[in-house]
């Protein structure tokens, strides 16, 4: 397994050591345990059961590579039967980072699912996105998925270049550092420079 999350919690539950147990080994990933395994390590049960921790920072690796920072207020990890998400509330940040372990874009939320089992990330309630170029990403919800590498919406997006340049549109597809995106239904203002205008 190349990738790896490794988690620091400063409060938790009672469950708080499983909960830490089984995300190390089953985060957004599959390794080499079983979920039914890591619950007989755990003592804990197969089904309808629910773990929470509280100041919780997420670093995510590539090949030993940090890739992202994730800080979060409240992490509720549920397990329904074979469906396995975790909610986080009352506010997150995440920097990603470049192979020079410079911070690229940053996004912050009220509230987040992770799918673990689909590789799927919903980030949702005042999601605002800065990239390295001082642009912004507004926008209600954006959803990331691990398998495609990047983030996408069919929500209203409002881009911000520049205090006259701002665009808007219903929908986006962008890569993990916002440094390329697509808008869907594009509107907005934009400053042109008068030399490149057809005459």
């Amino acid at each position: 397994m190349t990738n790896r999350f490794i988690f620091f919690i400063k409060k938790y539950s009672s469950k708080a050591l499983g909960l830490l147990l089984i995300s190390s080994s089953a985060f957004w990933l599959s390794c080499s345990n079983s979920n039914e395994e890591i619950n007989q390590l755990t003592g804990l049960s197969k089904s309808n059961q629910m773990d929470k921790a509280q100041d919780v920072k997420i670093y995510y690796s590539d090949n030993g590579q940090v890739k992202a920072v994730i800080t979060a207020k409240e992490f509720y990890r549920t397990e329904e039967g074979t469906l396995l998400y975790t909610d986080v509330k009352k506010g997150l940040k995440v920097e990603f980072y470049n192979d020079s372990l410079k911070i690229v874009s940053t996004l912050t939320a009220l509230n987040a699912r992770i799918y673990e089992n689909e590789g799927n990330v919903v980030v949702r309630d005042q999601v605002h996105v800065v990239n390295k170029k001082g642009e912004q990403l507004l926008t209600d919800e954006l959803v990331w998925n691990q398998k495609l590498d990047q983030f996408y919406t069919d929500k209203k997006v409002k881009i911000i270049l520049g205090p006259q340049q701002i665009m808007y549109g219903e929908g986006l597809t962008a890569n993990a550092d916002f440094s390329w995106y697509k808008i869907n239904k594009l509107t907005g203002n934009l400053e042109v420079d008068a030399k490149g205008v057809p005459q």
